[in-house]
């Protein structure tokens, strides 16, 4: 028989040891990154000639209702700047025109993203952008605030609130909404609420159903792999310049400072649910496993304004991000915009997000979101379209193109996601890794499947020698994937690994999408540098640390087992959490660990301890040894058998190799 125990579902921002955004400073540069060469130029040049530069609307729409810059170098109690604009000041003239080594569509995306401060949505909607990734939008209720998604930090957010509080009245918190459960819609909640005040019912939290659980689940388990491909999708690791760090075409950068999480006071569970909040009428649609798992959209009757969330922005956003993710459902999230067509279409007289900037007026509003809607359904149906025809992931990611009337809406456009890896995505998301060819079913791994390779192409002096002809002629795709396999197969060969940095680093400069961008960058300057460890935040706050549930825990565990470690081993551990009354049962056999709600019967060990113990050892207050020694930690049965797993699990080091094997 079991001891049965009620499991609480917390939630975590990411989980304890690694984050979702690599923060980090980034270094000095090199002083060796190339200008843009003849074929570079070309391409860029010719996007000049063919995209609808002549469209201004949303430069317009972008400066609408400016009211002030406020300052926007954002420091810590301890003095340590965790988010500023000025490092992009190279950005700030509108007027300016792309450099050679930034893609003109990607400029004219990062020029409208970096314009910061208060801005009026209209009456008594307020948004502060450029102060961390995410807008915070105000809404004014009846006698107080309600607030959408308070960014990363709490240093940020409170910045945020502060500029506006410089320009309109001193009312308090009423409310938060939180659209969906990525970082920077959430971690900043601190900074603008005092939990007490959420406790005793001042303040109200609304989120989606799902938000709990799916705040931590995308980010836990592969956490540390993500972490370290965010430090290149973000660029972290590149300087702020004209031929480095210039955005990530969603927003600019994510702040560095405290990351907190208040849980939801109200669940939204149902489609369309009316709510009154601090007076007004709110309407919310769930959209679920669309740009986040747990994602809602609303419409404020009153003020007759729609916010699609993340779902519509002046992007086309990731249905597969690169730093990783499970693929999003492009149909599914197509359906959820045309259901918000005809439910809000007509009522609207504004629609804004938690990025960019708002559109104004029912025409607009309908274009914006009908566009995005079919931005998504287009590559769904057409991905599927040419895999039916037989085509391949790589093939379909080569072949497909937007249709016109797509292509000239810049909302349509790949400032985040791109249409290459957002149609293999589809795929994925339908058909998998495998393309049905037997021969690719169980190739070679990248580092002897490349030694093979450079043997089989006569040497790496001579796949130099072709890849240097092949470069002066632009053609950059192949020359990276052929001296690629130069790298793999002699890491210490210099010129290979300059040449393939040289260029990654012309296919950076033509990128549109921002990540791709900085892969293609930060790749390059890791080949030329090395590997460079930077500073990153340690997101085992008090907040975090005190949400995270108990059963992500023991599930990272068997994560960081080493099986090898582990063989004939069998160990049975039981966990008694007296302050939260939660019993679990750790479980060792066959080099896997598992483990279930309740303590069995014939466990060699069973732990009795509190949460708040736990919590204590987890942020470095305390020591097992030193809870053991005090009392708050007891062991009844076999001693040492939680030690002994312990010696089993390995910790992962962030900084590992990525262009380079």
């Amino acid at each position: 028989m079991k001891h049965k125990a009620t499991v609480s579902i917390l939630i975590l921002l990411n989980f304890l040891f690694f984050s979702d955004f690599a923060f980090a400073e980034a270094p000095k540069a090199l002083g060796i990154e190339k200008d843009s060469t003849e074929s570079t130029l070309k391409v860029n040049e010719d996007l000049l000639k063919v995209l609808p530069f002549k469209d201004t609307r949303d430069f317009k729409n972008a400066t609408k209702g400016f009211i002030d810059k406020g300052n926007n170098v954002i420091k810590d109690a301890s003095g340590k700047v965790i988010y500023s604009t000025e490092e992009y000041s190279f950005m700030q003239d509108l007027k300016a025109k792309a450099p050679d080594t930034v893609n003109p569509s990607l400029w004219r995306q990062m020029k409208l993203v970096n314009l910061t401060g208060l801005f009026k949505v209209q009456e008594h909607i307020y948004q502060i952008r450029n102060f961390d990734l995410s807008n915070l939008t105000i809404i004014e209720g009846k006698t107080g605030l309600i607030i959408m998604d308070p960014l990363v930090s709490a240093e940020t957010a409170k910045a945020a609130l502060d500029l506006y509080y410089k320009h309109r009245p001193h009312t308090p918190v009423k409310a938060v909404i939180y659209s969906h459960s990525h970082v920077d819609h959430f971690g900043g909640v601190r900074g603008i609420v005092d939990e007490a005040d959420v406790k005793n019912g001042k303040v109200k939290i609304y989120a989606p159903e799902g938000f709990m659980a799916n705040a931590i689940a995308e980010n836990v388990m592969a956490g540390n792999a993500m972490s370290r491909r965010a430090s290149y999708m973000y660029g972290n690791v590149l300087p702020k310049d004209l031929k480095g760090n210039i955005g990530a075409g969603l927003g600019v950068t994510t702040s560095a400072g405290t990351v907190t999480v208040i849980a939801p006071t109200n669940i939204i569970k149902e489609d369309w649910e009316d709510h009154v909040i601090d007076g007004l009428h709110f309407t919310f649609q769930l959209a679920p496993d669309t740009e986040a798992p747990s994602e809602m959209h609303y419409y404020i009757k009153e003020y007759h304004a729609l916010c699609l969330a993340e779902n519509v922005t002046h992007t086309m956003h990731n249905l597969y991000t690169l730093r990783g993710a499970k693929v999003r459902d492009s149909k599914g999230w197509a359906k959820y915009i045309d259901e918000a067509i005809v439910k809000w279409g007509d009522e609207s007289d504004v629609i804004f997000s938690p990025h960019h900037w708002p559109t104004w007026g029912s025409k607009d509003i309908k274009e914006l979101m009908s566009v995005q809607r079919d931005t998504y359904k287009y590559m769904h149906d057409q991905v599927l379209n040419l895999a039916n025809q037989g085509y391949t992931m790589d093939e379909i990611g080569d072949m497909i193109r937007m249709p016109k009337s797509l292509d000239s809406n810049w909302a349509s456009h790949g400032y985040y996601g791109s249409l290459s890896h957002n149609a293999r995505a589809v795929y994925n998301f339908y058909l998998g890794y495998f393309d049905g060819n037997p021969a690719h079913l169980h190739k070679l791994p990248p580092e002897p499947a490349a030694k093979k390779y450079v043997s089989y192409m006569g040497g790496a002096a001579n796949v130099i020698k072709q890849a240097k002809a092949d470069y002066k002629k632009g053609e950059y795709r192949w020359v990276a994937q052929v001296l690629s396999h130069v790298v793999f197969a002699d890491p210490k060969n210099k010129e290979a690994k300059n040449l393939l940095a040289d260029t990654l680093e012309q296919l950076g400069y033509v990128a549109e999408a921002g990540p791709w961008r900085n892969f293609y960058l930060s790749g390059a300057r890791e080949l030329r540098a090395g590997v460079k460890i930077a500073p990153t935040p340690n997101t085992a706050s008090p907040d975090i640390v005190r949400n995270m549930p108990i059963p992500m825990m023991l599930d990272f565990m068997a994560v960081r087992l080493d099986a090898k470690k582990a063989t004939g081993k069998k160990i049975k551990i039981g966990f008694n959490f007296t302050d939260v009354n939660e019993l679990y049962t750790l479980f060792l056999e066959h080099s896997t660990l598992n483990n279930r709600i309740g303590i069995d019967d014939d466990v060699e060990t069973t732990i009795t301890t509190t949460r708040a113990v736990l919590n204590d050892i987890l942020m470095g207050k305390t020591t097992i040894e030193k809870a053991l020694k005090s009392g708050t930690i007891k062991v009844k049965g076999t001693k040492g058998k939680f030690k002994e797993l312990q010696s089993m699990l390995i910790d992962f080091k962030l900084w590992f190799n990525l262009v380079t094997p």
